[in-house]
């Protein structure tokens, strides 16, 4: 066989192959990350992102919120992740997705929500309980030394001093404008119109809408569908989800790292009880 034909064959082959595992020929890849439940950790989420914003077959990301909140630092973590990644992406909210569960969705380009889902709820609480009572029926006492006034602050053994009650309201209205800015930064509202909005109180999918906290109703399917044309998919996309954890140890000790990731002062935004 001649070497031109040859050539002509190898090409033709390499060239079939292109085609073959070509994006725009297989309508195009959407990542999918899931955020459930309480937000006690961002490592998984952080690194799905990553993978995701890193693999140039996933076109674009949609992110999945079904969370009533959960810890701040975990939630700013996830938070300034999603203003990080490179490619579009749309947020979908589930039934719920209030308080941390809205500041993880504020940087996404465009924010999905179910008329029903339950979202809002901006604001901080903290929260621990305070057993000295039932202690000492119990015959029960702890003694403690510190070595200054606020290093056993929150202590479960004792009643709160007034200096200490203003210490920690201190640091959830510091933490509160944070979430406050966040919003107003994300949103294009002003501080006055998110200040009347952020009082805890949770909304509707369809008020919020009204609110301008989020930017369109719909379902999962139809944020797929959003986000499809965002990123110019033609054909139905293909959604690939982060893969499963198959080591028993890895899943174990991701499971313990998760329960115990909450510190004894739980600075938690979520919906009230």
């Amino acid at each position: 066989m001649k070497p031109l034909y040859i050539a002509l064959i190898i090409v033709g082959v390499v060239v079939i192959s292109i085609i073959a595992i070509s994006p725009t020929q297989m309508g195009g890849s959407i990542g999918v990350v899931e955020i459930k439940g309480i937000i006690s950790s961002s490592k998984k989420v952080v690194k799905d992102l990553e993978r995701f914003d890193d693999n140039p077959s996933i076109k674009g990301i949609l992110i999945r919120v079904d969370s009533p909140g959960g810890g701040v630092a975990a939630s700013q973590e996830i938070y300034q992740a999603v203003k990080r990644v490179k490619k579009k992406v749309v947020v979908s909210m589930g039934a719920v997705a209030a308080s941390g569960g809205y500041y993880v969705s504020l940087p996404a380009d465009l924010i999905v929500a179910n008329p029903g889902t339950m979202t809002g709820s901006i604001g901080v609480i903290m929260e621990f309980p305070i057993v000295n009572r039932l202690l000492d029926k119990l015959g029960i006492r702890f003694e403690t030394i510190k070595s200054k006034e606020f290093k056993d602050i929150g202590s479960p053994f004792r009643e709160m001093s007034e200096s200490e009650r203003r210490l920690l309201k201190e640091v959830v209205l510091d933490v509160y404008d944070q979430f406050v800015t966040a919003v107003i930064q994300n949103r294009g509202l002003d501080r006055e119109k998110v200040l009347s909005l952020a009082d805890g109180r949770i909304m509707s999918g369809r008020q919020a809408y009204q609110a301008g906290l989020i930017d369109t109703l719909g379902s999962f399917t139809e944020a797929v569908e959003i986000l499809k044309e965002m990123v110019g998919i033609k054909e139905k996309p293909k959604l690939v989800y982060p893969p499963k954890r198959l080591n028993l140890l890895d899943l174990i000790l991701g499971e313990f790292e998760e329960r115990i990731s909450i510190p004894k002062l739980q600075y938690l935004m979520r919906c009230g009880d």
